[in-house]
């Protein structure tokens, strides 16, 4: 695997390795579950929910992790101390190997957080016909990501959204997708698609909110009834989405989605106190 680590360094297995060198990357395997976690002020956001998403990733393919989650925040906030670096993203990868060979990286990562004016002008999006194999397991698709890069870059879009065989929405090629009609948040059902920490989080305030949100599949040919749509993620929080293909949304002065994304952002705040 190609060596993707930035700054001065990296954790292999529970030490600090310089980026210059490769020898943690070269021996990861062919399946790779993964967790990107973002570093705001010193502290991983939402740690302690990404960490048991990433358990649950590898459960589901009757792998284990032989470490502590105190173990692994432990190296985690290592990491950030040895590279003097408050605000970014790192990303977690497991690879098995085999039963005596596991592999545990921790390592910052080239992070791009939406600028002011996106929020304000919302983002364009694309349909793009595909899922995942195992929707609930964080694992690397490098086939189907660069397809889908491709895509986007060709339809100038900031991110694309799958559409599986029976032509239903699930979600989008790295983020949690959301619809609004009138009153109520759609999204598609948790067992279909990967449970973001944002996305998850969304709901719990939805809930304190009292906006009911209804997992239930969103058709393409329903799109046209909705009233604005919105993408979660790590790096993104809660994202407007003004255009699918063709179809223009008010998601910008719809109500509900500025009161989730202003909720959301105290939150996040809150946990940086």
């Amino acid at each position: 695997m190609k060596n993707e680590s930035i700054l001065k360094y990296y954790i292999y297995n529970g030490d600090a390795v310089s980026t210059g060198e490769t020898r943690g990357f070269d021996k990861v395997g062919s399946t790779k579950i993964y967790e990107v976690i973002r570093v705001i002020n010193g502290y991983p956001l939402y740690l302690k929910e990404h960490l048991k998403r990433m358990r649950k990733s590898i459960e589901l393919i009757e792998w284990k992790i032989d470490k502590t989650n105190k173990e692994i925040t432990e190296e985690i906030m290592n990491l950030i101390e040895i590279n003097d670096c408050k605000n970014m993203n790192i990303k977690l990868l497991y690879s098995k190997l085999d039963e005596t060979n596991k592999i545990f990286l921790i390592y910052f990562i080239k992070s791009k957080y939406p600028e002011k004016k996106v929020y304000e002008k919302g983002i364009h999006t694309i349909l793009f016909h595909s899922e995942r194999e195992n929707p609930n397991a964080k694992i690397i698709n490098a086939t189907l990501r660069n397809k889908v890069n491709d895509k986007i870059k060709k339809e100038s879009a900031f991110e694309a959204l799958l559409v599986n065989e029976n032509n239903f929405i699930t979600e989008g090629s790295r983020s949690n997708i959301f619809f609004v009609k009138k009153d109520k948040v759609y999204t598609a059902p948790a067992g279909e698609v990967l449970i973001g920490v944002t996305r998850s989080k969304v709901v719990q305030i939805c809930k304190e909110l009292n906006i009911e949100v209804v997992e239930e599949h969103v058709s393409v040919e329903e799109l046209d009834n909705m009233d604005g749509a919105f993408m979660t993620g790590t790096s993104v929080s809660v994202l407007p989405i003004t255009t699918i293909d063709d179809r223009k949304y008010n998601s910008i002065d719809n109500k509900i989605i500025k009161t989730i994304s202003n909720e959301y952002k105290k939150d996040m705040e809150g946990k940086n106190r």
